[in-house]
């Protein structure tokens, strides 16, 4: 079993910037594929992000990539989301995702893949 916590939402002008953290319980965290998700009001849950287990691979989502940057650390159980350049569609509840088999492909994306969620934190950025 593993529970997820994050944590880091809030509310931030255009341009700006947050780190979205997600606390892991559970010895075995480091085997972990993790993942972002996030879903805004009367819309589906999106991926964002996913980092396998071992750190070497990363995916984004078209509508982040070279704004938003993946990273964990494996010792503290922590997944973190660094979100740069904000922009108001990418307000939305964000939610951390974990599954202990890597997706296969672009499998790595969808949300069925991901056994595992957190509540979420919402981030709102204002233009």
């Amino acid at each position: 079993q593993v529970q997820l916590v994050e944590s880091g939402g809030g509310v931030v002008q255009a341009g700006g910037s947050l780190r979205l953290s997600c606390a892991a319980s559970g010895r075995t965290f480091s085997r972990y594929v993790m993942a972002w998700f996030r879903q805004a009001p009367g819309k589906e849950r999106e991926f964002v992000t996913a980092i396998t287990w071992g750190g070497g691979d990363t995916y984004y989502a078209d509508s982040v990539k070279g704004r938003f940057t993946i990273s964990r650390d494996n010792a503290e159980n922590t997944v973190y989301l660094q979100m740069n350049s904000l922009k108001p569609e990418d307000t939305a509840v964000y939610h951390c995702a974990a599954n202990l088999v890597t997706p296969f492909g672009s499998s790595v994306r969808m949300v069925g893949s991901y056994e595992y969620w957190g509540q979420g934190t919402q981030v709102t950025v204002s233009s």
